[in-house]
């Protein structure tokens, strides 16, 4: 079997990029693939189901927008072999920009697409071809910033200059749920609903060239670059990530699904649970929302450098059996009917998501040599969105009508504990795949 190649064993074979640099471009370039991704994640909470889906009842509106919001999740892992290659074979850098390219075109078309009422069928057709493209753009992007960030690191600074790229998901989120709110407030009902959810979607092509132009100031990552020159490619580094490395891809799967799970049922179902059925308005729940994700933020550069410091694997159970117990509190803290009950549950399940996050921009390319570090990566990333995101929201809103929001804690509780043997598996079984810090 391949071994591991370290992360810095030789003289860089081209000009480095500077520290703040690095930071600046990994991180802008997440922020705004998920602001894309998170733009449609709230749309589909709150509109995408009626100026889509008209024809059908309110509850089978909300469960069609969820499925469309979990086709982007299929095609992540398509877009992770897609991107991966290019970004093991030609470099890390133009494949981040395509990567970037792909997401905003097509978050920018979904903001200008008819619905239902002007061109029928062909509405929720187009609308699930540029959900797929953006899901196939976010796929190559965090496995190549997670890389940009962590081949530039010093040792024993790997977690913390992944966290750059982690920081990305909190203010594009911020920034997407942020803007939703202003229009909340600004708009009525009609405004909304005709033309007002279109805007947070048309400002991603003013975003991603703002992405476009600093990425394109970068040069290529040093480790990235002495690979190349020691001629360390193979043809189709697909095939050789699954023939040599799979069980890393499937124990890092694994350790990301309650990220996923965290995440997505504290946002997107909790917000159309709590418009929906517990009566908040938009305005006020985005506002939760808003808020907790300050805690999400916050937790990402102490998780990483207690990383840096305890090491990857500590951290994560830690924070995985926190993730099972939080499970628990979904139920009474959100039925309650205090709005504090609310925002204690969201900024719980986000400081956690946070934790979680954190220390995988470092853990996940640690598990793969160079050659195959962008794909395996980004594989392990989005397969773990597959079963951790993908339907989550859809499987929740099951889930309460069968059983309640106690049903849907224990989806989380679950969730964590599969990342939580994933991660302790980490230690003997993928040991030996890993780049130490």
């Amino acid at each position: 079997m391949t071994t591991s190649t370290t992360y810095s064993d030789s003289t860089p074979a081209q000009p480095t990029n500077s520290a703040s640099r690095v930071a600046t471009a990994s991180f802008i370039g997440t922020a705004i693939e998920f602001y894309d991704f998170y733009v449609y994640a709230t749309a589909a909470a709150l509109v995408i189901g009626p100026v889509f889906f008209p024809q059908t009842s309110g509850t089978a509106q909300m469960l069609s927008a969820f499925l469309t919001f979990g086709i982007a999740f299929l095609a992540r892992p398509l877009g992770s072999a897609l991107f991966g290659h290019f970004g093991d074979r030609i470099g890390r850098k133009s494949t981040l920009v395509a990567s970037l390219l792909l997401m905003g075109v097509c978050t920018t078309l979904i903001g200008v697409l008819p619905g239902y009422d002007s061109i029928g069928a062909w509405a929720p057709i187009l609308l699930c071809v540029l959900r797929f493209g953006q899901g196939l753009g976010l796929g190559g992007e965090w496995g190549g910033a997670a890389l940009l960030a962590t081949e530039n690191a010093p040792k024993g600074k790997r977690a913390w200059f992944g966290m750059f790229p982690q920081l990305g998901p909190s203010v594009g989120f911020l920034a997407a749920n942020g803007l939703f709110l202003t229009l909340a407030m600004l708009l009525n009902d009609e405004q909304f609903r005709s033309w007002g959810w279109r805007i947070p979607f048309l400002l991603s092509a003013v975003l991603v060239m703002v992405g476009l132009y600093v990425r394109l100031k970068l040069h290529e990552t040093p480790v990235f670059a002495n690979a190349m020159a020691r001629e360390e490619r193979v043809k189709i580094p697909l095939i050789e990530l699954f023939s040599q490395y799979w069980l890393p891809v499937l124990l890092g799967a694994g350790a990301m699904v309650v990220c996923y799970a965290l995440f997505y049922i504290s946002t997107v179902f909790s917000l159309s649970y709590g418009v929906a059925t517990l009566g908040y308005s938009r305005e006020t729940f985005l506002g939760l929302l808003c808020f907790a994700v300050l805690f999400m933020a916050a937790a990402t550069p102490l998780s990483a450098l207690a990383s840096d410091r305890f090491g990857r694997k500590p951290v994560l159970i830690i924070g995985g059996v926190l993730a099972i117990l939080s499970g628990f509190l979904m139920e009474p803290l959100l039925t309650q009917g205090s709005t504090w009950g609310v925002a204690l549950f969201l900024c719980i399940e986000l400081f956690l998501m946070g934790v979680t996050f954190a220390p995988m921009g470092a853990l996940l390319p640690e598990l793969f040599p160079t050659h195959v570090r962008y794909t395996g990566a980004s594989a392990a990333y989005n397969l773990g969105g597959i079963v951790g995101a993908s339907a989550a929201p859809f499987f929740a809103q099951k889930l309460v009508a069968m059983g309640g929001l106690s049903y849907v804690g224990g989806y989380v509780s679950g969730a964590a504990v599969l990342s939580l043997i994933a991660v302790l598996c980490l230690k003997g079984g993928c040991q030996k795949f890993c780049v130490r810090a």
